[in-house]
């Protein structure tokens, strides 16, 4: 009860941080995304971005974003849950690959022999430079035609007791749904090719360092839930034991008192 206490009083600590970190940058990031996709779909077809080329999808990429440590509930779970389901439905007839982020992920998907690469080390220094370097590697694979889709499977955080599973297309870049005749009134200096190409790059690091820095926020949260309960169900039987023990306590002495009682009585006969 003494352990799962304190690490709840941790987790609830860096909690307060990663959960400051995510709301802050949420905006910047659903706006960046919004201004890039409404500039992609504006183009023509023959001046799209190489990071938008749709292909037939044969090799498909799966980025798993876990934990390194457990004792976090459903928090792994359901992102390895989700990840097979990803694999065995939607991509059924695809050669998927993982990259695992966090520790649980490449245990969950070594055996299946088809991790590009495992990036448990990156909780360790979460930086936005250090997310940059697989975003990039993401970005040559795909341009390269190693893999024709990336998918990113993550937790989003709603709040401490509510994790939300995200399944987000990474590349190809997803063409905005709906009329995009009211997005395009803008000034382009010096033209619109220019500024999506150099904004592609910086929207998928971003988008990448946004799932990362959502899914450590929520592993805090899951923690924190999972450490509660475990803490309150330690009471309960804390609780139990007490009554259980004292309650044989007070049977050995009763009997113990009957035994006096009982040897007195035989002296007096």
């Amino acid at each position: 009860m003494q352990i799962t206490s304190a690490m709840k009083m941790v987790s609830a600590a860096k909690l307060k941080k990663a959960q400051d970190a995510i709301t802050a940058m949420r905006p910047y990031s659903n706006k960046l995304t919004e201004l890039l996709q409404s500039l992609s779909a504006t183009l023509d077809a023959d001046s799209g971005s190489k990071y938008s080329d749709q292909r037939i999808v044969k090799n498909v990429l799966i980025v798993a974003i876990t934990s390194n440590r457990g004792l976090a509930g459903a928090f792994n779970s359901n992102i390895i849950k989700q990840v097979n389901k990803l694999a065995t439905d939607t991509y059924a007839n695809k050669a998927v690959s993982y990259l695992a982020i966090g520790k649980k992920a490449n245990d969950a998907f070594k055996k299946t022999n088809k991790v590009i690469a495992n990036r448990s080390d990156l909780f360790d220094d979460l930086t936005f430079d250090n997310v940059a370097e697989i975003a990039e590697m993401l970005m040559d694979k795909f341009v390269s035609g190693e893999f024709d889709k990336i998918e990113i499977v993550y937790n989003s955080f709603k709040n401490a007791a509510t994790q939300i599973v995200i399944t987000e297309q990474f590349l190809p870049i997803k063409p905005i749904e709906g009329d995009v005749g009211s997005t395009t009134d803008y000034i382009f200096e010096p033209s619109k090719e220019e500024i999506v190409e150099a904004l592609i790059p910086k929207s998928l690091k971003t988008q990448l360092y946004k799932g990362i820095r959502d899914s450590f926020a929520s592993e805090h949260g899951a923690r924190m839930t999972a450490m509660h309960k475990a803490t309150d169900n330690a009471t309960e039987l804390r609780d139990q034991l007490k009554l259980t023990y004292n309650k044989a306590r007070q049977a050995a002495i009763t009997n113990e008192i009957l035994e006096i009682v009982g040897g007195a009585e035989a002296l007096n006969n």
